[in-house]
């Protein structure tokens, strides 16, 4: 029996390190999917310390991925380090004189966890994933995606105070959408959970619908239909744009790679074809009817047209940050105190009371020169995948780009504080660099050199025989072959 080496052992550890964190990611992604239903239906009364139900998961795959040598030792994670702890100095700086030490550490812990505790996962995901896992991720995603959409139906054809209806808590204060309706939310808390989702599910459905093969088309079909009857019944203007966003990056795609409109048009086809066919159902009838009153209603309190209020409405995101940099302290009130959960600790219930903006509660909090740095680092993060992902499309990797576009606006400005856009902006944003891996397992040829038209004379040893000379130099030069002997 061969005896294993130091070197062969702490490899073979190293890779079942590995592979515990591929298992840790999936129990991450269920986790995401279904904690919605735990805090609603299943354990209500455990609604709160569900909310932090994912990070032991993360801080295992942390473990692991330092003994698999996979943690991430960038730039990123450093510059990610330094803020993280001079926040967290900050606010005790800030908030001792005011707040018993209990609630301090609760406060900022929360405010620590959302804002930098996930982020280094993005880049663990993109050294363990394999593109056989990025593509199994994206089966089971089109695979939920139907009995998801069966509960929307079911709940918007449900009254706000039914069970199916219930919030997080076991509450009934539903979001209403128009026409008596509430804005579903599936077996996510809220309705973030399915603008997430549902982006998610575009982004690989365009996808496989591109790129032939990837999955059958017994899935792909049922897969389909319940996106748009999802969308129809979901009741919120944010799933719609979500979508529509994953499906304008294509508009990219043709630019880059024009050689791929022949795909466009045949999958526009049956797209059509499959719109036509749901565009008769009465839910979806129904559905569509209960948005456009929402997106008319929308519009009229706003004062602004139906597209301009859907590119308008995360601008405002942008432009409210900026606007309460002069208005923020110096070393700002304290991390975590603009969350709801950060306000459940100081006040006993959950509000905003900061702001409800991602951009202005980062600069309350951790004040103008923390939070802008912060802002600037998940702002040149966003910039970077996405140079990443236009390479990508360049070789025909379309995947990177659509999953980009599903995930780059939560990364960028999402309430991080709210832990169902935080774990989607975390995982997609993760899944964007796991699917360049493919990239890395084609092999390149090199480039095939052009037949020279003046070729160089051919070489004469001296002392050869005629024989000789026959016999090895012109057939090497020919390429001259002896039949089944060359065989």
């Amino acid at each position: 029996m061969k005896t294993e080496t130091p070197e062969e052992r702490a490899q073979r550890r190293a890779e079942n390190a590995r592979l515990r964190v591929r298992q840790l990611l999936w129990v991450f992604f269920w986790l995401l999917l279904f904690e919605g239903a735990l805090r609603k239906w299943l354990v209500p009364r455990w609604s709160d310390p569900m909310l932090v139900i994912r990070d032991p998961v993360v801080a295992l795959i942390y473990f692991y991925a330092i003994r698999g040598r996979v943690f991430p030792r960038n730039g990123w994670i450093f510059a990610l380090a330094v803020l993280g702890f001079l926040s967290l100095a900050t606010t005790f700086l800030q908030l001792w004189q005011y707040v018993p030490p209990l609630k301090v550490f609760l406060v900022a812990a929360f405010g620590f966890r959302s804002n930098f505790f996930q982020l280094p996962l993005i880049f663990i995901m993109a050294r363990v994933l394999r593109p056989a896992d990025v593509k199994q991720f994206g089966w089971w995603t089109l695979v939920v995606l139907i009995p998801m959409t069966l509960l929307m139906v079911a709940q918007f054809r449900a009254g706000p105070e039914a069970v199916v209806n219930r919030t997080a808590g076991g509450g009934t204060e539903m979001m209403m959408s128009a026409l008596g309706k509430v804005r579903t939310s599936g077996t996510f808390s809220f309705v973030i959970g399915v603008v997430a989702f549902y982006a998610l599910a575009t982004a690989y459905l365009v996808w496989a619908t591109l790129r032939q093969g990837v999955y059958k088309i017994r899935l792909l079909i049922p897969a389909g239909i319940a996106l748009l009857i999802g969308v129809s019944v979901s009741g919120s203007r944010s799933v719609v744009g979500a979508c529509t966003l994953v499906l304008a990056s294509l508009f990219v795609v043709i630019v880059l790679r024009p050689d791929m409109v022949n795909r466009f048009g045949q999958a526009l086809i049956v797209v059509f074809f499959l719109g036509l066919v749901i565009s008769r159902t009465p839910i979806f009838r129904e559905g569509v009817n209960v948005l456009s009153t929402r997106f008319s209603e929308a519009a009229d309190g706003m004062g602004q047209s139906i597209a301009r209020g859907l590119i308008a409405r995360p601008l405002d995101v942008f432009e409210e940050g900026f606007a309460v940099i002069s208005r923020a302290p110096a070393v700002g009130y304290g991390l975590g105190v603009g969350t709801n959960a950060g306000a459940k600790f100081l006040i006993g219930r959950s509000a905003f009371l900061l702001t409800e903006g991602e951009w202005s509660r980062i600069l309350l909090e951790s004040g103008p020169v923390l939070g802008l740095a912060y802002i600037a680092w998940r702002c040149a993060l966003v910039a970077r995948v996405g140079w990443f992902c236009l390479r990508s499309v360049r070789v025909g990797n379309l995947l990177p780009l659509l999953l980009f576009s599903a995930g780059f606006l939560p990364m960028l400005s999402g309430q991080l504080g709210q832990p169902t856009i935080l774990g989607f902006a975390v995982f997609v944003m993760g899944l964007v660099l796991a699917a360049r891996n493919e990239e890395a397992s084609v092999p390149r040829l090199a480039p095939a050199r052009p037949p020279s038209r003046f070729a160089p004379a051919p070489r004469t040893i001296r002392g050869r025989s005629a024989y000789a000379e026959r016999l090895h130099g012109e057939s090497e030069r020919d390429g001259h072959q002896n039949g089944s002997a060359d065989r």
